[in-house]
């Protein structure tokens, strides 16, 4: 038996990194899946991959017709939505006086706004089943400053508040809402930040971290799916990090 048996996820930013890790995990562990992303390519590549339990459709997290389509077609196709993966953002490094108010909302946007568009989307659906699981991925952002990330810092602050509210509001209906924080984390979306220092900030990062080592997607999968199970019955409105022990030194 797996750890998902029966359950049917909506994962976003799930085409490459951390999403499709949670979605191959998720597969696994005995869920379907309904993928959600804007590189279609990409997500197409991993559903088919994942075979019959997992769909893939273009989804833009800003949009709240967009939320939804997606929920409507995962209910379509697969009857249910047990789990919310809000896991699409961006990330820039840019120190404040650089940053355009454009750039600031285009971050804000997609990682705070999007993950309460998800959670509003999907609380219908929960709500009529009396069960589910949200999980709304933050960072260690979200938990201390850093320089050359405000935009960033305030996204993943308001995804941590917002996920304590929701899961207040949520418990009475049997829904869980949490929120993960990951750290350094080496995914495509890192890499290309960091362009041609990518390798030795990243070396130079692992150096910082007590573990000695970068999490890969499949650490922060792990953690995801346990949320995603009844094995976390009773934990909701709480904050999961996974970050080599990053945070415990700040």
């Amino acid at each position: 038996m797996g750890r998902l048996d029966g359950k049917v996820a909506l994962i976003t930013g799930a085409a490459r990194g951390q999403g499709a890790a949670e979605a191959r995990l998720f597969v696994a562990e005995g869920a379907s899946v309904m993928l959600g992303d804007v590189r279609d390519d990409d997500g197409e590549i991993v559903a088919k991959e994942l075979g019959e339990r997992a769909a893939y459709m273009r989804h833009d997290v800003t949009s709240e017709d967009g939320w939804a389509a997606i929920v409507e077609a995962a209910r379509a196709r697969f009857g249910r939505i047990d789990v919310l993966v809000n896991n699409a953002g961006v990330f820039r490094i840019v120190g404040m006086t650089n940053t355009t108010l454009e750039e600031y909302m285009r971050i804000v946007t997609i990682n705070q706004v999007g993950t309460f568009l998800g959670m509003k989307a999907v609380t219908e659906t929960m709500i009529e089943q009396r069960s589910g699981s949200i999980i709304n991925i933050s960072s260690v952002a979200g938990l201390q400053g850093s320089p050359g990330t405000l935009a960033y810092t305030a996204s993943k602050f308001a995804v941590r508040g917002m996920t304590k509210v929701a899961a207040l509001e949520l418990a009475s209906f049997g829904i869980r809402v949490n929120s993960v924080h990951p750290g350094f984390i080496d995914t495509d979306m890192l890499r290309e930040e960091l362009g041609a220092t990518a390798i030795a900030s990243m070396q130079g990062a692992a150096a910082n971290v007590p573990n000695q080592r970068l999490a890969s997607a499949d650490d922060v999968a792990k953690l995801v799916c346990y949320l995603a199970s009844d094995d976390s019955a009773y934990s909701t409105g709480s904050e999961f990090v996974v970050d080599g022990g990053l945070s415990a030194r700040m």
